[in-house]
Parts: C-alpha cells; structure tokens; sequence
C-alpha cells in the first residue's frame, strides 16, 4: 500500500491527543526576538511565550520556514513514506505556501503536493486531521487532497481579540482595520474569509462577545451537522470556560461530533496578543 504523510505548520496547534497514530508532520515556523530566532512550539512554547510578551518592551515578529527546512523534512520524511500532502496557512498569511512551494519544485523526484489552507489555528487543524484521518484509512494522495479541499469550504473561524494593536503592528489586520479606534469597552469579532482576517461585528462587553460567539456558532450549523468544533485561546482559560458553558446552553450537544480545546501559537500570538479567544469548526455539508 502507497503510504501518505501530511506536513502542517506549527501554527495549526493541533492538540496530542488528536494527533496519536496519524501520519502527520510538523514544520515550525520562526519567532523572532530580538537577536534571538526561536522556533514555534520547539524552543518556545505557549507556556512562557505570553507571560514574556506581557512583560517584554521588545515584540517579537515572525517569519515563515525556509524553502532548505521544507526540503530536509521532505527528504526526511521520503525515506518512510511516498507521498506527502503539505497543508499550510493561508498565503495571505505567511509566506509559508511559497516555501514548500519552493521546495517541492526542488525536489523532482519526490510526490509532494502542496495545499493552501486559507485558514491557521485549528482552521488549518481540522484540515490537517480530514485528510491524515483519510490518509490513514488508506485514501489515495488524490482523494486526500479532494477532502481537503472540499473542507476549505466548509471551515468557519471567528475570534476576539483584546486589542487590536498586535494585528496592527504585525501587518496582518487586513480588512479589521476598520475597526481601528474602537472604544475600549466595544469588543471586536473577527473571522477568516477566503484567508484573509475581516471585522464580523462589534459587541459591547467581553461576555456579550462571546456568548455572540456561541450564537454564530448554533447559527452556522444549522441543517450541516455533525461538525467538529475547536475553542481556541491564549491566556484566556476563564474565557474559555463561559465559552463552553454558553455553547453548552445554545447548542444542541447532538450536534458536535468532535469538541477539542487548543492553545494558540507563539507566532499567530505574535499577531493577536494575550487574551484572544476564538471557536473554529468544521460543518457536514
């Protein structure tokens, strides 16, 4: 049997458990702090990152892989399996895509395929584990890279953000920046759409905003369940909780098939800073 791996990056956070027995590999990319380079979740870890982005009158930036690690793990990774399905964040993100791009261009003799996922965190996660399920069940790389894709479509992320300044200044605020200038005590909902981050609404009060979160949520999976659903957080375990407890309350439990809870990144946290919370899922249809 032809046997498949998927590459992901480290922005996807895709919790252990969700990751046992699956053929899936992960590539990080790079916080930079100063004269330091650490990489994402290897040499820097959501456990100490935010505690010294609070703390730190230096902020970080980040950079994406280079072309030569994507073609060291590829090489690595060719000499166990024959194929490699690569899933990245968005290109409107991270110059991520381009790298692996880059290197499988390189690499002639080896069948690699390369998916943007128009998405990160558990947006990205949930792609990754459709098609390393799909992998493991002995799907061929072509209907891999189909579930994919299909998937894509069906992929919601909506998040808040405590302050809007870390987006900002790292240059990915995108169609936000209309919300520049928010009184402090309007909370903004954003979301990925078609990769890129969009203003969805403002609300006032961090619990209005999430159980808001908790409605859109109810509200996009009508007549497309089951769906597999992520919380997703950085610093923000006391948000989470009124979180589950709203969805709890709104949500028929019938509906979710796979209810996980994932950090945040260093490098998406470089982005969205302490405090941020958001729900990613994935619908049926």
């Amino acid at each position: 049997m032809t046997r498949l791996a998927i590459v992901t990056d480290s922005t996807a956070y895709i919790p252990e458990d969700a990751l046992k027995d699956l053929p899936i590999f992960i590539i990080p990319l790079h916080v930079i702090w100063g004269d330091e380079t650490y990489r994402d979740n290897v040499d820097i870890f959501q456990s100490v990152f935010y505690d010294r982005l609070n703390n730190s009158k230096v902020l970080p930036s980040t950079s994406q892989p280079s072309p030569k690690e994507f073609i060291d793990l590829y090489k690595k990774i060719g000499s166990e399996y024959d194929q490699i399905l690569s899933i990245h964040i968005s290109s409107h993100l991270s110059g991520t895509v381009d790298s692996a791009i880059q290197a499988k261009n390189a690499l002639k003799g080896m069948q690699i395929e390369v998916v943007d996922s128009q998405s990160t965190s558990m947006g990205l996660g949930f792609l990754v584990l459709t098609a390393a399920r799909a992998a493991k069940n002995g799907e061929s790389l072509q209907n891999c890279i189909t579930f994919a894709e299909s998937a894509k479509s069906r992929l919601h992320v909506y998040f808040i953000l405590r302050t809007l300044e870390f987006l900002k200044r790292g240059g990915r605020i995108g169609g936000a920046s209309a919300l520049l200038g928010t009184a402090l005590n309007l909370k903004p909902i954003l979301m990925l759409q078609d990769g890129k981050i969009e203003s969805f609404a403002k609300v006032r009060t961090m619990q209005k905003a999430l159980t808001r979160l908790a409605e859109v949520f109810n509200e996009k999976i009508q007549g497309k369940t089951p769906v597999h659903a992520a919380i997703i957080q950085a610093e923000a375990e006391d948000d989470v909780i009124f979180l589950k407890n709203e969805i709890t309350r709104i949500v028929n439990p019938n509906d979710i098939q796979e209810f996980l809870f994932a950090g945040i990144s260093p490098v998406i946290g470089t982005h969205v800073g302490p405090g941020s919370i958001g729900i990613c899922f994935l619908t049926e249809k």
